[in-house]
């Protein structure tokens, strides 16, 4: 079996939601493998880290789920992604998930973009 040779990219725990914390504690075995697939798809392509956390904040908008585009709001800052770039993956789904959902997802991106010391 392949394992990408890849630190975690997971936040430490003052970022991550308290369900997420309790997860990793109560199955640290589930969370370890969770954790290296993370990491073995990141470095299965040739895309780099920008381009991913781009990528991976449009798969959680189009699936609507509001943590998951808060936490990848972050990672792709934490990548070197400017606001501009951001918003701008909210704004393309305009035209496949319709106004509503895309002004909903980007006061999610805001909520991050907007916090006390971010961009």
């Amino acid at each position: 079996m392949f394992m990408a040779n890849t630190e975690s990219k997971t936040p430490g725990p003052g970022k991550l939601p308290p369900r997420y914390v309790q997860f990793q504690k109560r199955y640290p075995e589930l969370f370890k493998a969770f954790d290296a697939l993370g990491a073995a798809t990141a470095e299965a392509g040739p895309l780099d880290g920008k381009t991913r956390a781009l990528a991976k904040l449009g798969i959680a908008i189009g699936g609507q789920m509001e943590g998951a585009v808060h936490s990848h709001t972050r990672r792709a800052v934490e990548a070197g992604c400017s606001p501009e770039e951001i918003r701008h993956v909210v704004l393309l789904a305009t035209t496949t998930l319709g106004f509503p959902s895309m002004i909903k997802c980007l006061s999610w991106v805001d909520d991050v973009l907007t916090a006390p010391g971010k961009p």
